[in-house]
């Protein structure tokens, strides 16, 4: 089995920063693409930013140049780094892992979710 952890979400004011971590623990051989997703309440589940294991990344538009993701492939670790946040920016943020157990095995995990919440 794998668990993915989060951390690092609480509350901070407009224009504010935070960093968020996910850890992934397990039986794993290798992990492809990790990211980050968010879900505001009433709203969908979104992707916010992702990073293949080569080191390719996609932003959502409305993160692009305030976020950055990275990952470290030694420690199966991912961490979004959040700037300038915004009110909208609010959500529950999930960390997402394809986590291969064999070279012809793998796996969609996601974390517990970790509360950011944006003040004006």
């Amino acid at each position: 089995q794998v668990q993915l952890v989060e951390s690092g979400g609480g509350l901070v004011q407009a224009g504010g920063s935070l960093r968020l971590s996910c850890a992934a623990s397990g039986s794993i051989f290798s992990i492809d693409a990790m990211g980050w997703y968010r879900q505001a309440p009433g709203k969908q589940r979104e992707l916010v930013a992702r990073i293949r294991s080569g080191g390719t990344t996609n932003y959502a538009d409305s993160v692009k140049g305030r976020f950055t993701i990275s990952r470290d492939n030694v420690k199966n670790t991912v961490s979004l780094q959040m700037n300038s946040l915004k009110p909208e920016d609010t959500a529950v943020y999930y960390c997402n892992a394809d986590v291969r157990f064999s070279s012809s095995w793998s796996n969609n995990f996601w974390g517990q979710g970790t509360q950011v919440t944006v003040s004006s």
